[in-house]
């Protein structure tokens, strides 16, 4: 084995909006990546309108800076557990890794998560305690509940001595001593030369390099994206391509980049250890393993974890199908599905009974509405169900997947929702004071989690924060309520109005403004009952030849209450849909007609 002694391989793991980002930015910056008058965006790698609008890293991202004669490869990876199955792809990429947390809020719920994936790849952790210059930033405080997580994680003793740093990602300074204000990121890169590993591999043993993502450009088509582990790979060399079904086929590879600041750097050949994306190779896919044509030797499968949460998406059958997008067929839905799944491994989709129906399976609530929120403005128009949770049958017994769901909220705001988690069968694990602040940490399932982050908002009128990952699968738990209300559905097509509204006004919380087209059974808003109430809310006012001395007053209406479109997946029941195109989210019965649910609730009453 050689060690490549000019060359590291890190990846970024947080919690989010803790910083990653941001620290890259000030990375690129400090490796003169940018002019000196070069106007620069900030987050310069959200490069996805969602990740810039949401703040969070999607996607995860590489990019490599230069200090003096070292280049290292960077990796920007996601901090929600969702979006999981990036974080232990990248993983596999690198050698060391940044662990990134806030000075003042510390270790957070998926700041365990992306740690314990990076101990259990044997990483090196450099720990970067970012957001200094925070008035009421703690770092010593911080830094021991860091330790105490390192131990928790059961940490080898080699990884329990871990160095650390202090930075200002925003002000892009770095220091190794909290009390002394830095100057540059020096301190920072000089860490990750001396404490990160050079990558090590045989530049002369067959070709190994297993690919771990998928990009894709218009001009040269799919971009497979990952690390020669043993080897040297040429551009226009014929490969091996080793399938997860242990099958082999040929191929030939294209054009080959490496990494060189923001860009993609053409090169003739790279060797073992150096990060590298190639084309050519149309048919890869991700975990397989690129090799030597006459000596392949496939790396071992990836392993992901798996979804826990599942829905189906539908074509929009609707009356209002056609009217907005582009795309509205079950080959289109079946097509942009199958080409998800092969770029996102954490996401499974599965044919039903129905030719116009898929099951769309993933790691939670965020994971799903990332996808329909990216299909919608894509042109797609799709109906879906409420999310379930995946049950497995173990020893005979029904299990379902529980959450360890982490609570900073106010005190006087603990009481409500301590009882609104005990509605949904959470088992309280800790309670701790954090000033005037409660922290709560609870075991949950997971279908006890859908609908209650709008409640939780609620009660704590907007301060409060919530994180959730997955934990385990446990037995099934009856008795947990989600919603405690009805549906306001409309009986008649046409157009919502004023006096409709402000007669329906007194029975619930409506979605719908004046003048908004309407159709027979969709949702236009929650009742105060827990029975579905059918109203009509494009009633019109007859006209009559009396008049009072109040008849030319206007009507004034409460403002109506607007779903996104998670708040909508969560607020749907088992018998309603929530239609998705690209300029609304609607929500609406399976069953549109009126009589007909009727007679389908009287046999279920028999």
């Amino acid at each position: 084995m050689h060690n490549k002694e000019d060359l590291r391989n890190i990846a970024i793991i947080a919690h989010v909006d803790h910083g990653k980002t941001t620290l890259v930015d000030a990375l690129l910056r400090q490796g003169g990546i940018f002019r000196a008058n070069e106007q620069v965006v900030e987050r310069v790698l959200d490069r996805n309108d969602l990740e810039r609008e949401r703040g969070i890293t999607i996607l995860a991202k590489n990019t490599a800076v230069r200090y003096g004669k070292l280049k290292i490869n960077i990796v920007d990876t996601p901090g929600h557990a969702d979006f999981g199955g990036e974080v232990e792809r990248v993983l596999k990429m690198v050698d060391g890794a940044l662990l990134l947390v806030d000075a003042f809020e510390g270790p957070m719920a998926q700041t365990k998560f992306v740690l314990r994936k990076a101990l259990a790849a044997g990483l090196r952790i450099i720990v970067v305690i970012n957001k200094l210059d925070r008035p009421d930033a703690r770092p010593d405080e911080v830094l021991n509940e860091i330790f105490d997580l390192f131990v928790d994680l059961e940490a080898a003793s080699w990884q329990l001595d871990f160095p650390v740093v202090y930075t200002s990602a925003r002000l892009g300074t770095a220091t190794l001593d909290p009390q002394v204000p830095g100057v540059d990121m020096q301190p920072l890169l000089e860490m990750i030369a001396r404490e990160i590993p050079a990558p090590t591999g045989d530049p002369g043993a067959p070709l190994q390099l297993q690919i771990v993502n998928l990009d894709y450009d218009d001009y040269v088509g799919k971009i497979a994206i990952g690390r020669i582990t043993n080897g040297t790979i040429q551009a226009g060399e014929t490969v091996t391509i080793c399938s997860q079904e242990e099958t082999e086929r040929e191929g030939k590879v294209g054009l080959l980049w490496v990494y060189e600041g923001l860009k993609r750097e053409p090169v003739a050949s790279a060797a073992a250890g150096e990060i590298v994306a190639l084309a050519g190779l149309n048919e890869v896919g991700i975990g397989e393993t690129i090799c030597t044509f006459e000596q392949p030797r496939p790396l071992p499968l990836l392993t992901i974890d798996e979804p826990t949460l599942t829905m189906t998406f539908m074509v929009n059958d609707s009356p209002f199908a056609g009217r907005e997008g582009k795309y509205l067929t079950s080959r289109h839905l079946r097509e942009r599905l199958w080409k998800e799944a092969q770029t996102n491994v954490s996401l499974r989709v599965a044919e039903t009974g129905s030719p116009d129906a898929f099951q769309v399976s993933g790691r939670g609530e965020l994971h799903l509405s990332i996808l329909i929120e990216t299909m919608r403005r894509e042109g797609y128009e799709l109906q879906i169900s409420k999310p379930e949770p995946i049950t497995k049958i173990i020893n005979g017994e029904l299990w379902e997947p529980y959450e360890r769901l982490f609570l900073l909220l106010p005190k006087e705001a603990a009481g409500p929702v301590i009882e609104k988690l005990g509605q949904r069968r959470a088992e309280l694990i800790n309670m701790e004071p954090a000033g005037s602040n409660v922290k709560l940490e609870y075991l949950i399932p997971a279908r006890g989690l859908i609908g209650f982050r709008s409640q939780f908002l609620t009660d704590t009128k907007g301060e409060g924060i919530m994180h959730h990952l997955f934990d385990s699968y446990g037995p099934w738990k009856e008795g947990i309520e989600q919603r405690h209300q009805g549906s306001l559905v409309a009986f008649e097509d046409g157009e919502a109005t004023t006096y409709g509204i402000h007669n329906v006004e007194d029975r619930g919380v409506l979605f719908v403004t004046p003048g908004e087209k309407i159709y027979t059974g969709m949702i236009v808003g929650i009742h105060a009952k827990e029975d579905d109430l059918d109203v009509n809310v494009c009633k019109k006012k007859h006209l009559t030849n009396m008049r009072s001395s109040t008849a030319e007053e206007a009507i004034r209406l409460s403002p109506p209450l607007q779903f996104t479109l998670e708040q909508a997946m969560e607020f749907i029941a088992e018998d309603e849909l929530v239609e998705v195109t690209p300029s609304a989210i609607r929500m609406r019965k399976k069953i549109l007609d009126r009589s007909a649910r009727a007679r389908l609730r009287k046999r279920s009453a028999n």
